[in-house]
């Protein structure tokens, strides 16, 4: 067999002896083992979920970012830590915020439910009568210390302007592969494509009786580390009581799936679940308590990269749990837009109050055409990681995160946010390769 641009271990195991070949070492181990003539091509399902802006969780995203976007218009410099809860007939908002803004929580409260759909009753949420309720105060004075001047300033290894520190401790992971054009997992593209097509085609009046909760799931096919075909999609909608079953599996396959899902990927093996329950009709915070920061794994890459556990929304800039991982996923992305590897795995670290990270990783699972630790100088030179100087480069003080907060935050090129800019790739390429 010839190789061509694999790679052979050769090992011994006990008497027999087997020739390992693969693209690459990944998380996911897609080896096949060869004895002789014998080839076994590895083959694994890889699933990924998206919800709806109606969903309970991302209705209260939504309001947290919507009230960020508020106070961030009025006062850039706002420090915001805005936590919203949902339940039947109730919205709660709670917090830390410091500000000059003046923002009605009320007003964005109900406007922002409005928006998402849940405007009368019988949808089984109201935005002009659910009660709305706020628990706000001013940000810890012990945490703004660190923020407002980072450690080394304070010691006088800063001379510039970039010194403020990271708003807490924590670690960040970015992700980039090669598997669609904007440089996301199939699986969670596909997934949040539906999901944006489900509240299209209700919102537009082609499927008027649906309502806004819902959920898609997509499972892949990988053979030897490829994406190969969709498995299983599974879309559960809210909807009008009084239609059938049979009537939104039809529409569903006709107005969401197909316009969504390449043919070149399905087959007819390929298994649809519409509303596997048979009724989807109490939805929404009726039927299920919303939270502020439920959703990280839609939010980002679908499971497919592993995530430090810090939440996005409602949350300002100087906190890196949101600034941070859009700076891992942008050195990521120009990673992988550079053709240094065909996925890209970035981790930051940071400590409360100081500006400069405890670490950066970068890990490409075996995929770089040149040594990771190049790669890693050659970011280091482009790229400056302390929260300040993350914050100029992506322009993280405007009020840009209400759209962000459903159909998650990373791939979203139409929406023009600068961590997905592919700017530094030629010059990373250069560094690297010559």
């Amino acid at each position: 067999m010839k190789p061509g641009n694999l790679f052979y271990i050769r090992c011994q195991f006990l008497t027999d002896e087997f020739f390992m070949v693969g693209n690459c070492l990944e998380r996911f181990p897609f080896f096949y083992l060869i004895s002789g003539k014998d080839v076994k091509m590895k083959k694994v399902l890889f699933t990924s979920e998206s919800v709806t802006e109606g969903h309970p969780d991302k209705i209260c995203d939504k309001i947290s970012d919507a009230i960020l976007d508020e106070i961030l218009a009025q006062d850039p410099m706002s420090r915001v830590a805005c936590e919203t809860f949902a339940t039947t007939g109730v919205i709660t908002v709670m917090g830390e915020i410091t500000t000059n803004a003046k923002y009605d929580v009320q007003k964005i409260v109900r406007e922002t439910v409005g928006e998402i759909g849940y405007d009368r009753a019988k949808y089984g949420f109201d935005c002009t009568t659910c009660a709305v309720l706020s628990s706000i105060h001013e940000q810890s004075a012990d945490i703004a210390l660190g923020v407002d001047k980072c450690l080394e300033a304070k010691e006088g290894e800063l001379t510039d302007d970039l010194n403020t520190g990271a708003g807490d401790q924590g670690l960040m992971f970015g992700y980039a592969c090669d598997e669609t054009p904007e440089l996301m997992p199939l699986p969670i593209s596909l997934a949040h494509k539906l999901a944006k097509r489900l509240t299209e085609v209700r919102k537009n009046g082609k499927l008027n009786y649906l309502r806004p909760d819902g959920k898609t799931q997509v499972t892949v096919e990988y053979v030897d580390g490829v994406p190969t075909r969709v498995d299983t999609i599974v879309i559960s909608s809210q909807h009008s009581a009084e239609i059938d079953s049979q009537t939104i599996r039809k529409d569903i396959i006709e107005q969401v799936i197909l316009p969504v899902v390449p043919t070149s990927l399905m087959d007819g093996k390929v298994n649809i679940y519409v509303n596997p329950t048979g009724r989807f009709v109490i939805g929404g915070p009726q039927g299920d308590t919303g939270l502020t920061g439920r959703k990280i794994i839609v939010d980002t890459y679908g499971g497919y990269s592993r995530h430090g556990g810090g939440a996005f929304s409602g949350k300002d800039p100087t906190k890196v749990d949101r600034s941070a991982s859009y700076a891992a996923r942008y050195v990521a992305k120009n990673i992988v837009k550079a053709g240094l590897a065909k996925k890209c795995e970035v981790q930051i670290a940071y400590a409360i109050g100081i500006a400069a990270p405890v670490s950066v990783m970068i890990d490409t699972f075996g995929t770089a055409v040149c040594d990771e630790e190049k790669i890693s100088q050659a970011v280091s030179s482009l790229v400056d990681l302390r929260p300040a100087a993350i914050i100029n480069r992506f322009d993280l003080r405007k009020p840009i995160y209400k759209q962000l907060a459903a159909y998650g935050h990373m791939g979203r090129e139409e929406l023009g946010v600068k961590w997905e800019d592919c700017d530094i790739a030629d010059e990373l390429r250069r560094i690297c390769l010559g």
